[in-house]
């Protein structure tokens, strides 16, 4: 009788326990974009840069990543090395792991949905432009599961499976960012433009 007392106990403990793991495994990560942490360099250490062409002050240039490298952090540290005010983007490859968002207008946040296992990049556009003086990539992205479903949001984190290729062209004129206090999240404003 206390044999099967105690073996009882242990599963109700053992219950409880994953149950608390299951809950805290599903609580969900959210990202403010104005209150975030800044991003990371230096993560992306086999980025390749090419420069296509040039047509006047308008250049185009291939960005190569390589395994492991993190696609944000690599964006990010081209467009303040080349002194990029504004640009248009876009690539297609393969990942191993990453993180993005889907706006909750009630959190003013980016609710974060991670993919941990490896995803083809079907689809990844953005553009930059400056807040409070420094170039802002903004991604969104097509991830496609091993089950054919395509995913998609705003990109926090990607690191590059055997590549990814992006086409850059950055463009003369400047566009800057603003808050959007309603939102919490900087803008383009067109009217900043100079």
């Amino acid at each position: 009788m206390r044999f099967s007392f105690i073996k009882s106990l242990a599963a109700t403990a053992l219950l409880v326990a994953g149950s608390a793991l299951a809950a805290q495994a599903q609580t969900p990560e959210y990202i403010s974009l104005t209150t975030g942490k800044p991003v990371q360099l230096g993560k992306a250490p086999g980025l390749k840069v090419k420069l296509l062409s040039a047509s006047g002050p308008v250049k185009t240039y291939v960005l190569i990543f390589a395994k492991g490298d993190e696609i944000v952090s690599g964006l990010t540290e081209f467009a303040q090395k080349y002194d990029v005010k504004a640009a248009h983007y876009q690539a297609i490859g393969d990942a191993l792991s990453a993180k993005v968002g889907v706006f909750d207008y009630g959190r003013k946040a980016f609710k974060v949905i991670p993919f941990t296992e490896p995803i083809e990049v079907s689809s990844l556009t953005g553009d930059i432009a400056v807040y409070n003086g420094k170039p802002v990539a903004h991604t969104h992205v097509n991830l496609v599961t091993f089950d054919g479903l395509v995913h998609g949001g705003h990109l926090f984190e990607l690191f590059s499976g055997p590549t990814i290729e992006l086409i850059l062209t950055v463009e003369p004129t400047p566009l800057y960012k603003k808050l959007n206090t309603e939102f919490d999240a900087a803008i383009i404003d067109p009217a900043l433009t100079k």
